[in-house]
């Protein structure tokens, strides 16, 4: 990396004028393709091993009929609930929190289901990214587009307000296969998979907007485009407030109100849903009224509550494994901390 970083360094430098007018342009176009070397060995680093054997197993497989790759989704997430593996436990201490009247024993059945909706959620994912636009449309249906066509005849954008369900990946795909769609994204950590994702984003989204990128955001909403947008699990603390989930004070994102302020755009929720007959049913839901209110929290709230109303009808489809109960500061208890403490052996 501090070969790649000095060699960018050296290039823009030359591109500067820095060196004679004559060979700047060379040797720049010289040290950029140097650049483009270093990084594809980077990618072959032996740490992402593991990333290239998992997306090449996944591709493979991908052509199977999707009865299949369901099973095999559900039996690997009956093998994952069993490990003891952190997000099990976060999983759980989720459940614990937001379903106290359940028994220890249905919430254990949930999470089992939970698990099997996780592994299913992989081959959902892998057929999204190398399947057909025609084997995506025969599996999903879309609703509620008259929603998003009445919103963006004001002219002024919508954001289709969604969140994190293990169906995610198959609920964006529904919409992007359909009509051009912006998504705003949050960049992974490892280079090879995050190149591969922009690949694929790129061939299947309008614009891939990173999720710190809120000026090509602003601009696509100003431009009277559609942008996906999932801000339950992505925020700072500069922008969230303690909102209740589940009737549990939460870290909550607001950015969605000054968005909303910002661009004068049309909020709908937007929410997928696994049917058992392995079908998947997409709903646009119509713009909120009095949208953006003046109370940023109030608003949160509000959609909020739209979540639970729908992990209430498919409560394994959540994605449960997040640390959804972080505080902002310590004023508020770590659940997940005393969760783990508490199934420590004596």
């Amino acid at each position: 990396m501090r070969s790649s970083r000095r060699t960018w360094r050296a290039a823009r430098s030359n591109i500067s004028g820095r060196t004679s007018a004559s060979s700047a342009p060379a040797r720049a176009v010289t040290l950029i393709r140097r650049i483009a070397v270093t990084n594809k060995l980077t990618l072959l680093h032996p740490r992402y091993w593991g990333t290239w054997l998992a997306l090449g197993t996944l591709r493979a497989i991908t052509p199977l009929p999707y009865p299949v790759l369901a099973w095999l989704g559900r039996r690997i997430g009956d093998v994952a609930v069993r490990l003891p593996l952190s997000f099990v436990r976060i999983a759980r201490r989720n459940l614990e929190l937001c379903f106290p009247d359940l028994s220890p024993a249905e919430r254990e059945r949930l999470l089992k289901e939970h698990f099997r909706s996780v592994g299913v959620g992989l081959f959902e994912t892998a057929i999204c990214w190398w399947g057909s636009y025609a084997r995506i449309h025969r599996l999903t249906r879309l609703e509620g587009e008259e929603h998003l066509d009445a919103a963006l005849a004001r002219g002024r954008g919508a954001i289709l307000l969604s969140a994190h369900f293990t169906t995610l990946e198959m609920g964006a795909a529904a919409i992007c296969t359909r009509r051009p769609t912006n998504i705003m994204y949050r960049p992974t950590r490892n280079a090879v998979l995050e190149r591969f994702l922009m690949r694929n984003r790129s061939r299947r989204t309008r614009r891939a907007i990173p999720r710190d990128d809120i000026r090509t955001l602003v601009s696509a909403l100003k431009e009277n485009e559609h942008v996906w947008y999932a801000p339950d699990q992505s925020y700072r603390k500069k922008g969230a407030q303690m909102v209740p989930f589940f009737g549990i004070p939460a870290a909550t994102n607001t950015a969605t109100s000054r968005l909303a302020r910002m661009t004068g755009a049309a909020v709908l929720p937007y929410f997928p849903e696994r049917l058992a007959c392995g079908r998947y049913v997409v709903r646009i839901l119509p713009a909120l009224e009095n949208f953006p209110s003046d109370d940023p929290a109030a608003d949160a709230l509000r959609f909020n509550e739209l979540i639970e109303a729908h992990i209430r009808r498919v409560p394994e489809q959540y994605l449960w494994i997040h640390r959804r109960f972080k505080g902002l500061t310590e004023d508020y208890p770590d659940y997940y901390r005393r969760a783990a403490a508490a199934r420590q052996p004596q």
